[in-house]
């Protein structure tokens, strides 16, 4: 009986150290890099998720961002796995994406946000499993938001608003009119408010004086540029062709603009600017049908975000790398951010900036182009 007893006995304490074992191996799942340390708030993390926005209205995306910020990642933190879908638009999508990555093990995540409200859920799913959140290009409006790295984007409006008004007279003596297009990004994206704020602390005090005259302005959902043809079409219509300036915020938008002034047979006769500095953009200024776009350095972004992840992973200090604060716009928090400088680019300056950099290629940007145009082509 005895020796029944204590064979129990064994095979219970057995039983408990192996199931002891199992629960230790359970709660352990998912908190470890790969080498056995815990994993923290990004501490020893090497598996990051980059949830990219789109394709269809931006060439970036895929094209400078995604292969940029992987490279990045991978220099500054070796061994580190990059996984990047792309929500191409859609909020809904994006979130699905974002839980997909986080139930893979993802120990950082690097938003660029298709909805900047919207996003603040990634924010919050991401804290419950004590993974940091960078919010990339765009501001997810969340006071829980760890970092934000992108480019200062008031300035890009500055710079756009300043091109027009130190070029707005050629075009209003050469169309007979003052009249001022604006056409904008999406509503739900932050960048859309910092670029419009931007360009009016321009352009008001033109607008107020009478200097030039605004006549429509609107937002373009999800920035898509066949509804900003739409936009111009009706501002068009509104005016009766009579338009000296278009203020368009991106590159995208502003060649389906293009596409509406060819309509009426106004292409190169108005001032029209952009953003991104992406092919299609220069090859229209090389044309002259469009005047200026902003160049956002990407490659510098990348960088910047690739020496975030890997402070974050080591757990250095972080401090010199985001070394201004953002205020979220929709709470009370200030958001360690890093702001990159933007630059002005018109025809003037495509062979000493864009092309010097290798942002763009002669072959990606001198198509239909006579040749000498600029020193490009």
């Amino acid at each position: 009986m005895r020796s029944n007893f204590a064979r129990l006995a064994t095979n219970r304490v057995t039983m408990a150290v192996l199931l002891g074992l199992t629960l230790v191996a359970v709660a352990s799942c998912g908190t470890s890099s790969g080498g056995g340390a815990a994993i923290k708030n990004g501490k020893n993390c090497k598996h990051i998720g980059f949830l990219l926005p789109e394709s269809a209205t931006a060439a970036r995306w895929e094209a400078a961002d995604h292969p940029d910020v992987v490279a990045a990642v991978k220099k500054y933190l070796p061994g580190a796995k990059v996984d990047a879908p792309n929500a191409q638009g859609v909020a809904a999508t994006q979130q699905t994406q974002a839980e997909a990555e986080l139930t893979r093990g993802a120990c950082i995540l690097i938003v660029a946000p298709v909805d900047s409200t919207a996003a603040a859920t990634i924010v919050t799913e991401a804290h419950a499993k004590n993974v940091p959140v960078i919010s990339y290009d765009r501001l997810i409006y969340s006071d829980q938001l760890d970092y934000y790295a992108s480019f200062d984007g008031n300035a890009v409006g500055v710079a756009q608003g300043n091109y027009i008004k130190n070029n707005y007279q050629k075009f209003v003596t050469q169309n007979g009119n003052n009249n001022l297009v604006m056409i904008d990004g999406s509503d739900t994206d932050n960048n859309a408010h910092l670029f419009g704020a931007g360009a009016h602390s321009v352009l008001d005090p033109l607008i107020q004086s009478g200097t030039v005259n605004k006549v429509y302005e609107k937002f373009t959902p999800g920035w898509d540029n066949a509804t900003a043809q739409t936009e111009a079409q009706a501002a068009l219509t509104l005016t009766h062709n009579k338009v000296a300036v278009f203020y368009v915020m991106n590159d995208g938008m502003a060649t389906t603009v293009i596409a509406a002034l060819k309509k009426v047979n106004l292409a190169g006769k108005v001032l029209v600017t952009g953003q991104d500095a992406q092919a299609s953009g220069i090859n229209n200024i090389l044309l002259g049908y469009q005047s200026m776009t902003v160049y956002k350095p990407i490659t510098k972004l990348a960088d910047s975000v690739g020496r975030l992840v890997a402070a974050i992973s080591t757990g250095s200090s972080t401090a010199s790398i985001a070394n201004v604060q953002v205020k979220n716009p929709n709470g009370s928090a200030s958001i360690p951010s890093v702001l990159n400088d933007v630059v002005e680019v018109d025809i003037n300056n495509i062979a000493t900036t864009v092309i010097a950099d290798g942002f763009v290629t002669k072959a990606d940007v001198c198509t239909g182009v006579p040749p000498g145009t600029a020193g490009v082509c």
